[in-house]
């Protein structure tokens, strides 16, 4: 993938930029345990979806209103569960490149603003531009997000990169017209072991901004 181009990166947080998959699989654990779901159910389609997308599949039969009381249940069980959060592998790294190379970012979360800044809190991290799921009408895989992180760094969506570790998230950033960059194995343009890798390749390209 040619990275020259690259003019703003946009970065997933949770399992991106924050290692905090213990504790989303705590609170799901926790949450469906209360609502009588298989946990493994849950888990299995949760990461890196909003709360509510992943409650209308598990239990489809819920209106409106209950959906909405059981995903601010489910996003309760998260904020103050930070003892094992901490920045991913080569985190520090890239966001350290990124000044240097003079590259805007933003994160674009599933998470709400509470739990967002204090997850990134937790990791030490400062986002210049957050857009949560409070942010957006519809979540990943919708586009909604990415585009909007793009808009407000004021940067083209086609000059954008993605950063992201979940599917779903692959599927908005493919959406909104982006290139793409995987974490976990997952097929992006760019296949990533971790962050570390990504800002080595983005200081070694020459006409990289």
């Amino acid at each position: 993938m040619e990275l020259a181009g690259i003019g703003a990166v946009l970065f997933d947080m949770d399992g991106t930029l924050v290692d905090s998959d213990a504790a989303v699989e705590r609170a799901w654990e926790r949450w469906a345990a209360e609502y009588a779901v298989d946990p493994a159910a849950a888990l299995a389609i949760a990461h890196g979806s909003p709360a509510d997308r992943t409650i209308r599949r598990l239990l489809p039969a819920l209106d409106e209103v209950a959906v909405a009381a059981a995903a601010a249940r489910q996003l309760a069980l998260q904020y103050d569960d930070l003892s094992d959060v901490t920045a991913t592998p080569g985190a520090h790294e890239l966001l350290n490149a990124l000044a240097r190379l003079a590259l805007q970012w933003a994160v674009v979360t599933s998470a709400d603003r509470r739990l967002a800044e204090a997850r990134l809190g937790a990791a030490g991290i400062k986002a210049p531009v957050l857009v949560t799921v409070e942010d957006v009408s519809v979540g990943k895989p919708d586009p909604e997000g990415y585009l909007r992180g793009a808009a407000l760094l004021g940067v083209p969506v086609g000059r954008c990169l993605v950063v992201e570790d979940a599917e779903v998230g692959l599927r908005a950033g493919r959406a909104a017209g982006a290139m793409t960059a995987a974490l976990k194995g997952l097929d992006g343009d760019l296949r990533l072991h971790d962050l570390a890798q990504l800002a080595h390749q983005l200081e070694s390209t020459p006409s990289a901004p």
